[in-house]
């Protein structure tokens, strides 16, 4: 592991869009999920949960989120060529991603209670994107439509009733790092208040 600032790993990690065919070892994503867990935590809850797809587990999760495109209606559920085209190319795609993490948490019917949890997940996920960048290791924070389906939740063992999904995290080793896009200048964010 290359020991660099974390100032660095804050600035330089980017969002990976393609991944080389290579799965990253168990040891690894044990690794950065182990990082991620130092998230504050309201009462020391720690509330994420993670489901990691992979390998041959990878295809029926992939036929899943192709099922509930078709329920949403972001695809057609007819067989025609055109149709059965763009399913085959976005199996393909997904599955090229060598690793799918389901993020979700218990749903606190409490709202503050929701807020909070929903607060450490997000700080989880960015842990777990600076952990895996020590790594080498790229990721993208995805918020898909599909995660909103109850079904799909259902099929993937997550009981929607008591579980909300916060996010789906696609990693791997990066294909292609993405060029920095830069930030806003923070003083056009920042506002100091003295009185």
């Amino acid at each position: 592991m290359r020991l660099i600032s974390i100032l660095d790993t804050i600035k330089n990690r980017r969002s990976v869009h393609t991944f080389k065919k290579e799965e990253v070892k168990s040891a690894i994503l044990k690794e950065i999920f182990t990082y991620a867990s130092y998230a504050p935590t309201h009462y020391m809850k720690e509330p994420w949960k993670v489901k990691l797809f992979q390998g041959k587990g990878k295809h029926a999760f992939v036929d899943e989120i192709l099922l509930s495109y078709e329920r949403i209606g972001m695809l057609r559920k007819d067989t025609g060529p055109k149709t059965m085209k763009m399913k085959e190319s976005m199996r393909q795609f997904l599955l090229a991603i060598p690793h799918h993490a389901v993020i979700y948490f218990k749903a606190e019917e409490d709202p503050i209670r929701y807020e909070e949890d929903y607060a450490a997940v997000c700080a989880f996920i960015q842990n777990a994107q600076l952990a895996a960048w020590e790594f080498r290791v790229g990721m993208l924070w995805t918020i898909t439509p599909y995660m909103h389906d109850q079904e799909f939740a259902q099929k993937i063992e997550i009981k929607e009733d008591q579980m909300k999904i916060a996010a789906v995290l696609q990693l791997g080793y990066p294909n292609k790092v993405p060029r920095d896009k830069g930030r806003t200048p923070i003083e056009e964010k920042l506002e100091f208040i003295d009185e």
